[in-house]
C-alpha cells in the first residue's frame, strides 16, 4: 500500500443481468484442432530456444472468495447463456466452485443444454480463472466472442477458437470440446463442477542457463493442469503520509515486507522495527497435477544468482516445484506439447504481452512500456464509457457504511464487478477515506489538500484536475465562516461539516472539539465533544454537524437559534456538474503533457522521489478510460511519478491521475486479480466499478 494513510479502490464494475428470452443469439459450435504439429520437439534447450514462443500463466492462484451476493446484482440470469433455442431454466446449472482433481477452486461456471429438447450439455467456465487454475493460456483476440487458447498439445486458434460469452461480471468460455480433446472428465455434484484428469507423471527435470536467466523444463508423460502460487505472504506496505494525523507506533508485522520501499517520511509502524536481515528473495511454487519419483525429490539441483534454490516436493498426485528467486521477480511458466513439457523461466522480464477484447467496450492488455533502458510491465484495461450498457461507479468495501477496508478481490466479487482497480487513499487505522468520494452527487467523503481527482458522468464525459471543495457558512451578522472539510476523516484546525451522507452520527476525531448541531438552517445546540472517539452525536436528517477544532472563535457565532446560510462550490467549478468523483493524486498528465506537482497537492518531497508499484487512471483522446497497474521495472524498482506520467502518455492518455499504490495496487477482471497474487494485495477502502448491462 502506498503513500498516504488513504486508499480507496477504483472498482471498474461491469455488471449485467441477462434477459434470457430477449437476447437469444445463435452461435456456431467452435471447431477444435489437435496441434500435434504446432510445436516442434525440444531436441535441446539451446537450439529450440528461438523457436519457442513462451506464454505466461499469471503467477498467482485465485483467492478463496465468499459467494455472498449483495444488491441482487448476481441474478440467476447472469449465468444463463444464449443458444439457438432457450432451454428451460430448470435445466440450467451454475455455481461458484470447481473441483479440479479434488482441489476446490473459487471459479464461476455454468452448464446448459444446447437447446430446449437436447440431452447434450455445454460447459462454460470463467476465462481468467480457467487460465490461473489450470494453465490454459488465453491468446490475443480482437473478437470478444472468440477466445484462442493453448494448453500443451491443444492449440485452438482462428476459426477453432473457443466460444466466449460476457455476462458483465464474467466472461465464460465453452470448454466442452476442449475438455474432450484434453482428456478432462466433467461432472456436476449439486453446485460443484468436478473436473478430473488422467494421472500424469514427471519423467524428467532439466536445467539450462540462458542469457536472460535460468530455464527449468519438466518432462511429463501426458498433459496436466498446473498453477503458480506465491509462497511468502508479505506485510502491507506503509500507507501513511506525514500530512495526516499521527498514528501510534505498532508492533512489527510477522511477515517480511516484500514491496519496494515506500515514502521514508511515513510512520514506521508498518515496516519491520528491527529486521534481522534485508529481504532479497521470495519463493514461488509451481504445482503440477502429476506424480513424481523420489529420485527427483532427492536430487540436488544447480543454483545461480537468479535461481537461488530449486526443490521438488511430492504432494499426493501433485508435484510442487519451489523456486527461490530475487525479490520482485516472477517465474514465467508455459506448456508445450509433443512431447508434453512445462517450461519455467527465471528472468527479470517475466510478463508475456496480451491484447484481448474481453467484452464489448473492454480491452485487456499486458505489455512492456520502455522508458530509455527501463522496461515496465503494465497491466491495463481500456474501457469505452459510451458503449451501450457500460456504467462506471465508485465502490465502497463495506457498503452502505463509509468505514471499512477489504481486499479488492472481495469488494469486486461482492459488488458484481467485471473489472476493478484500487483507487484513493485512506486511513488504515480507522479505515476511513482520505480524499474525495462523490456518488450520485452526494459527497461521501470530501476532497482534501487540493489533491487530484477524477470526475465523470453517464454520458462518457470525464475531468481530471486538482480539486478543492469550498464551503462557507454565513451567519445572521453576515460573517463568513470557512468550512475546511466536508464529511472528511482528514483532521486539521478549523470547521469540519458532517451531513447525513456521512452516516447517522458523528464521533469526534480529536479531543475537546466543540460540536454544533444544525437542523434545517438553524443551530439547535452546541456541545463539548469530550475525548476523541468516545461520544456519538446524531446527525439530523435535515441538517448537519459542525465540528470545531483548535480554533474555537467561530463558536460565538454558532449559538442555538441562529440561522445559517451555506454556500458550496468546487474549484474547478466544472467538477460540480459531475455526479461521480474519486480522489487520488498527484495529477500526472493534463493536455497530453506531464503535469506532476506533488507539492501543490500536499505530498512530501520523499513521496515525490520514491519508486513503487503504481495504480493510475487516465483518459485517451478518443474518450476511453485507461485503468493501469504498473509493476517493478525488469530487474529494478517501480516507477516514480515522472516515469508513471510518461508511461500513461505513451499509452495515449491526454489526462491521467495517480491512485494509491504499493501493496494497494490491484487490477481485477472477471473474478480474478490480473496483476499480482491475491495474498500480496493489501486491503483497500474503495473502488471504481464498471457495470455492463446488455
Amino acid at each position: 500500500m502506498l503513500s498516504v494513510s488513504i486508499s480507496p479502490v477504483l472498482a471498474i464494475v461491469l455488471s449485467s443481468v441477462w434477459n434470457l428470452a430477449g437476447r437469444a443469439q445463435s452461435g456456431e459450435r467452435a471447431g477444435l484442432i489437435h496441434a500435434s504439429t504446432a510445436r516442434q520437439g525440444m531436441n535441446s534447450l539451446a537450439d529450440s530456444e528461438s523457436r519457442l514462443k513462451p506464454t505466461q500463466m499469471p503467477t498467482h492462484s485465485p483467492l478463496q472468495r465468499t459467494s455472498a451476493i449483495r444488491g441482487g446484482i448476481h441474478s440467476l440470469s447472469e449465468y444463463r447463456f444464449l443458444t439457438q433455442s432457450i432451454p428451460p431454466v430448470a435445466r440450467i446449472k451454475q455455481g461458484r466452485q470447481v473441483s479440479l482433481n479434488g482441489r476446490i477452486l473459487p471459479l464461476a461456471w455454468t452448464q446448459q443444454p444446447t437447446n430446449s429438447t437436447s440431452t447434450n450439455f455445454r460447459t462454460w467456465i470463467a476465462d481468467v480463472g480457467l487460465m490461473q487454475s489450470a494453465g490454459v493460456d488465453l491468446l490475443n483476440t480482437a473478437d470478444s466472442t472468440k477466445q484462442p487458447v493453448q494448453w500443451f498439445s491443444v492449440s485452438l486458434t482462428n476459426a477453432q477458437s473457443l466460444r466466449a460469452r460476457s455476462t458483465g461480471a464474467y466472461r465464460y468460455l465453452d470448454i466442452t470440446d476442449f475438455a474432450k480433446l484434453a482428456g478432462w472428465q466433467i461432472s456436476i455434484d449439486n453446485n460443484l463442477l468436478k473436473i478430473s484428469t488422467q494421472t500424469a507423471n514427471v519423467t524428467g527435470i532439466r536445467q539450462a542457463a540462458r542469457e536472460t536467466g535460468d530455464r527449468i523444463v519438466v518432462d511429463l508423460d501426458r498433459s496436466a493442469p498446473w498453477q503458480v502460487n506465491f509462497v511468502d505472504t508479505p506485510s502491507p506496505s506503509p500507507t501513511d503520509d506525514p500530512t495526516k494525523p499521527a498514528i501510534p507506533l505498532q508492533v512489527s508485522p510477522a511477515a517480511p515486507n516484500l514491496e519496494t520501499p515506500d515514502d521514508p517520511t511515513k510512520p514506521a509502524f508498518s515496516q519491520p522495527l528491527a529486521p534481522v536481515q534485508q529481504i532479497t528473495s521470495q519463493e514461488w511454487s509451481i504445482a503440477i497435477d502429476a506424480k513424481v519419483d523420489r529420485t527427483f525429490v532427492d536430487r540436488i539441483f544447480a543454483t545461480s544468482q537468479q535461481l537461488r534454490s530449486l526443490k521438488i516436493e511430492p504432494a499426493g498426485n501433485q508435484t510442487r516445484i519451489k523456486v527461490k528467486i530475487p525479490l520482485g521477480w516472477r517465474p514465467q511458466v508455459f506448456s508445450l506439447g509433443n512431447p508434453h513439457r512445462l517450461v519455467i523461466d527465471i528472468r527479470p522480464d517475466s510478463l508475456v504481452e496480451k491484447d484481448i477484447a474481453w467484452a464489448a467496450g473492454v480491452r485487456w492488455r499486458q505489455q512492456y512500456q520502455n522508458l530509455g533502458t527501463a522496461r515496465f510491465p503494465v497491466y491495463s484495461l481500456e474501457v469505452n464509457p459510451r458503449q451501450s450498457g457500460v456504467k462506471i461507479r465508485p465502490l465502497l468495501s463495506n457498503p452502505p457504511t463509509e468505514r471499512g477496508t477489504a481486499p479488492l478481490l472481495q469488494t469486486a466479487e461482492l459488488s458484481g464487478t467485471a473489472a476493478a482497480i484500487n483507487a484513493g487513499f485512506f486511513n488504515r487505522i480507522n479505515r476511513l477515506a482520505l480524499g474525495a468520494i462523490r456518488r450520485d452527487t452526494k459527497w461521501l467523503s470530501g476532497p482534501i489538500l487540493n489533491r487530484g481527482a477524477i470526475a465523470w458522468n453517464d454520458r462518457g464525459e470525464f475531468a481530471i484536475d486538482r480539486l478543492t471543495l469550498q464551503e462557507t457558512l454565513i451567519t445572521p451578522a453576515n460573517q463568513r465562516l470557512l468550512v475546511s472539510q466536508l464529511n472528511s476523516a482528514y483532521v486539521e484546525s478549523g470547521i469540519g461539516r458532517y451531513n447525513p451522507d456521512w452516516g447517522a452520527s458523528y464521533t469526534p476525531f480529536s479531543d475537546n472539539e466543540i460540536v454544533v448541531t444544525v437542523a434545517g438552517d438553524r443551530v439547535v445546540s452546541q456541545s463539548p465533544g469530550g475525548a476523541a472517539t468516545k461520544t456519538n452525536f446524531p446527525i439530523p436528517g435535515n441538517g448537519y454537524i459542525l465540528a470545531l477544532r483548535s480554533d474555537f472563535s467561530p463558536a460565538s457565532q454558532l449559538v442555538a437559534g441562529n440561522l445559517l446560510r451555506l454556500e458550496t462550490n468546487t474549484i474547478p467549478a466544472n467538477f460540480n456538474r459531475f455526479p461521480y468523483i474519486l480522489g487520488g493524486g498527484p495529477v500526472l498528465v493534463q493536455n497530453s503533457r506531464v503535469a506532476v506537482d506533488a507539492k501543490a497537492e500536499g505530498f512530501s518531497d520523499a513521496y515525490v522521489r520514491q519508486t513503487a508499484i503504481r495504480s493510475a487512471i487516465g483518459r485517451t483522446a478518443a474518450g476511453n478510460l485507461l485503468i493501469v497497474a504498473v509493476h517493478n521495472r525488469a530487474g529494478g524498482a517501480g516507477p516514480n511519478f515522472a516515469e508513471l506520467a510518461q508511461i500513461l502518455q505513451q499509452m495515449g492518455a491526454v489526462e491521467a491521475l495517480n491512485l494509491d499504490g504499493g501493496s494497494s495496487t490491484s487490477l481485477y477482471l472477471g473474478g480474478s486479480l490480473l496483476d499480482r497474487p491475491p495474498s500480496t494485495a493489501a486491503r483497500v477502502h474503495n473502488a471504481i466499478g464498471i457495470f455492463i448491462q446488455p
